[in-house]
C-alpha cells in the first residue's frame, strides 16, 4: 500500500500488532507422526482450511496424548482468526467451535485479540482485503514468496471503525455477499453440468464402440510406460528445468508456475525420462486420473504421475477421451491402494483395457468429440467469465468497506 487514505471520522489506522497477539503454530515433534485415529487432541493442517474462511473437517488428523503434552501450547481457540503463512500462503478464517483447542501447524499463525471489542468477522474480512494483501505482498498473481514473516503481520495497519460500526458493515457485507456468493454458485452449477453433459456423452460414445471393438491392454498400444523419480532432485532456483508431479498435470497440458520446483540440466540429464510428442502423463498418487499431454516441456516427472508413449498407430488425442471417460476413472479409483494417500501400480495400468477401434474411427471419434468439446468449452469459459466479474465485485465492495464507504 503505497499511502495511508483518509478515514471517516471516529475510525483510526492501528497496526495489528497494538491490539492483537499473532502467534505460529507446531510442527510435530521429530519421531512423531499424525494419525487417523480418533483422540481428543485434533491437529490442523494448512491443507485443511477451505476457501469459505472455515476448516475441512472431513479429513482432520490426530495427535496422541503424548504429542500432545509437549506442544500444548501452540492450539488455537474459535475466537481467534488463522492466516496460513507457508505453502498456499495468505489463506485466512476461523475455525469451527468443534475444533476449539486444537493444535495448529506450523504453517500457519494465529491472531488473538479481545472478542468484546473487536468483531472478529471484521477482522477476517480485512485479511480478504486489498488493503491487507498490498501489505503483505499477496495483491499481485505473480509473486514468490516462500513464507510469510510474522514480522511483517505484526504491522500490518488496518483502518478501525468503533465496534458497533464493525457491526453494521459486517451485517452489510454478510447480506451484499449472501447475494454475490448465490449468483457465483449457479455459474459454477452451469459449469459442473456442462462437465457432467461432455461425461454422458464420452460414455455413450464409447458404450457404442465397446459393443463393435475388441480391447487391448495399455501395455500393447505403448512402447513405453513408466513413474517418475522416487526421490527429491537437487533443486535450483535458476534452473531451466522443471520437476513436475501429479499436480502439474491437468487438463491435457503440463502447468506449471512460479511454485513449481526448478532444477538444473545436470539434475535433468540424470533423471530425464524417454519423452517424445506421442508422451502422456496420467496423476498416480494423491490426486488420481488427471491428464497431460507432453509438449517438449523442459521437465523431469516426479513418482506422483506415470508416462507412457504411445505406438505410432494410435491417435492421442483419441486415448485422452479414453482415459477421460468414467470407466477408466472409476478402474483407477477403484484398484488405487493406500490407506491416506491413494496410489495406482504401474502394473494396474499396464493392464486397463483400451476400446481399440482402426485408426479412421478414432480419428472420427476425435473429431467428433472435439466439437461437442468445444461447443462445452465456451460455454464454461462463459460462465467463468461472470464468476470472476462477481469475484471482483465482492472486492470491490471490500474495498470501499474498509474506506468506511458502505
Amino acid at each position: 500500500m503505497s499511502e495511508l487514505y483518509e478515514l471517516p471520522e471516529g475510525w483510526e489506522w492501528k497496526a495489528l500488532d497494538e491490539f492483537t497477539t499473532i502467534k505460529s503454530g507446531k510442527r510435530v515433534p521429530k519421531g512423531y507422526k499424525l494419525s487417523d485415529e480418533l483422540t481428543p487432541y485434533p491437529y490442523i493442517r494448512v491443507t485443511d482450511f477451505n476457501n469459505h474462511g472455515s476448516v475441512d473437517t472431513s479429513d482432520i488428523r490426530y495427535i496422541s496424548e503424548e504429542i500432545y503434552q509437549k506442544i500444548k501450547n501452540y492450539i488455537i481457540t474459535d475466537k481467534d482468526i488463522y492466516i496460513s503463512i507457508a505453502g498456499t500462503i495468505g489463506k485466512t478464517g476461523i475455525i469451527p467451535s468443534e475444533l476449539n483447542g486444537a493444535n495448529l501447524t506450523e504453517n500457519a499463525v494465529k491472531i488473538v485479540f479481545d472478542n468484546e471489542l473487536y468483531d472478529k468477522r471484521f477482522l477476517l474480512n480485512f485479511t480478504n482485503s486489498i488493503v491487507f494483501m498490498e501489505q503483505v505482498g499477496l495483491a499481485t498473481k505473480v509473486v514468490a514468496m516462500p513464507k510469510l514473516a510474522i514480522t511483517r503481520l505484526k504491522k500490518v495497519l488496518i483502518p478501525l471503525p468503533p465496534l458497533q460500526e464493525q457491526k453494521r458493515i459486517v451485517a452489510k457485507l454478510d447480506t451484499l455477499f449472501q447475494k454475490i456468493d448465490k449468483a457465483i454458485a449457479l455459474h459454477q452449477k452451469n459449469m459442473d453440468e456442462a462437465d457432467a453433459f461432455m461425461g454422458s456423452v464420452l460414455n455413450d460414445v464409447f458404450g457404442e464402440l465397446d459393443k463393435k471393438y475388441k480391447k487391448k491392454e495399455l501395455k500393447d498400444i505403448v512402447s513405453k510406460l513408466g513413474d517418475g523419480l522416487h526421490g527429491t532432485p537437487k533443486y535450483d532456483e535458476a534452473g531451466e528445468y522443471y520437476f513436475i508431479n501429479g499436480a502439474n498435470v491437468k487438463n491435457n497440458k503440463i502447468v506449471v508456475n512460479q511454485n513449481t520446483k526448478k532444477v538444473n540440466e545436470n539434475e535433468y540429464k540424470r533423471y530425464k525420462k524417454e519423452l517424445n510428442n506421442r508422451t502422456i502423463f496420467i496423476s498416480i498418487n494423491g490426486t488420481l486420473g488427471n491428464i497431460g499431454l507432453y509438449n517438449n516441456e523442459k521437465c523431469i516427472l516426479g513418482k506422483s504421475a506415470c508416462y507412457f508413449n504411445l505406438l505410432d498407430n494410435i491417435n492421442k488425442i483419441y486415448i485422452t477421451y479414453v482415459l477421460q471417460n468414467k470407466d477408466f476413472q472409476n478402474y483407477i479409483r477403484e484398484n488405487a491402494t493406500g490407506a491416506t494417500i491413494k496410489n495406482v501400480s504401474l502394473k494396474t495400468m499396464r493392464e486397463y483395457k483400451v476400446i481399440l477401434p482402426p485408426l479412421n474411427i478414432q480419428q472420427k471419434t476425435v473429431a467428433y468429440l472435439d466439437k461437442i468439446s468445444q461447443k462445452i468449452e465456451k460455454i464454461k469459459a462463459v460462465q467463468k467469465e461472470k464468476m470472476q466479474s462477481l469475484k471482483a465485485l465482492k472486492a470491490s465492495i471490500l474495498d470501499q468497506a474498509f474506506r468506511g464507504k458502505l
